[in-house]
């Protein structure tokens, strides 16, 4: 990114970059392939964007790779998915070893594939000790599922005594979502030209910063990525409060 001597800030590197992949359908239908190949060179285009983050010295990736809503697009899409999320599970996440990258998944695991599951579970502990870049991946994810899952464990302690009403504040209510251990996003990226949230990481974004691209994500390239980091750098990010001035953060290996 370009030095910009009136503005001290254009060398603010965001913690944590959350990224709404969208568009990866639309690329493939313009071009006359199948959806697949667009979900293809999406899975691509995240690999080399968690390498440009690498590089950048942003700490945290997220990827919102599959939503609890998507199980109900045609059969035939959600296991071509599937298939794609084994790959890269079996390939991609072990090329990222040499970026000392840990691997976290989000979600409702309870609706997938067991080989899937187990593929999780080994790359995490085999990851677990990396400390470079944290990836997390938003998969079977829904973001009023996890309050709603948040709310359920609170009370449910709430009822056995484990805690009182009084103790149920931010920090707790933080501490029961998936995310418990990860700093909330300091700057949200979707592609494609779309401009919603779709459920995504509803509490966590409360003071994110939001940029919006044309751009399908799979031609999302670290070109794209510096247009991004370089919007940032220039915010005032005041949280609802004088400049400089910062909100709650959960807490991050």
């Amino acid at each position: 990114m370009q030095q910009d001597s009136q503005n001290p800030q254009t060398h603010a590197v965001p913690r944590h970059v959350a990224f709404i992949m969208d568009g990866n359908g639309r690329w493939a239908k313009a071009r006359g392939l199948p959806r697949v190949e667009g979900h293809r060179r999406g899975s691509n285009a995240a690999r080399d964007t968690v390498k440009a983050a690498h590089k950048r010295g942003i700490r945290y990736v997220t990827f919102f790779a599959f939503s609890a809503e998507n199980w109900s697009r045609p059969e035939a899409e959600v296991k071509e998915l599937m298939n794609m999320m084994r790959h890269y599970l079996k390939h991609d996440v072990e090329e990222l070893q040499k970026y000392k990258a840990r691997l976290h998944v989000i979600g409702d695991r309870t609706r997938l594939p067991q080989d899937i599951v187990a593929e999780i579970e080994k790359w995490e502990e085999a990851t677990k000790e990396n400390d470079k870049i944290d990836v997390i991946m938003a998969l079977s994810y829904g973001g009023r599922q996890e309050l709603v899952r948040a709310v359920h464990n609170i009370a449910k302690a709430a009822r056995q005594e484990s805690i009182s009403l009084e103790e149920i504040d931010e920090e707790l209510i933080s501490n029961h979502l998936m995310t418990k251990d990860i700093p909330d996003p300091d700057l949200l990226i979707r592609t494609s030209g779309e401009q919603r949230i779709s459920n995504f990481l509803l509490w966590q974004i409360a003071y994110t910063e939001f940029y919006f691209t044309e751009t399908a994500w799979p031609d999302f390239t670290e070109k794209e990525l510096d247009k991004a980091l370089e919007s940032y750098a220039r915010r005032d990010r005041r949280y609802g409060g004088l400049p400089d001035t910062q909100p709650r953060q959960a807490s991050g290996g």
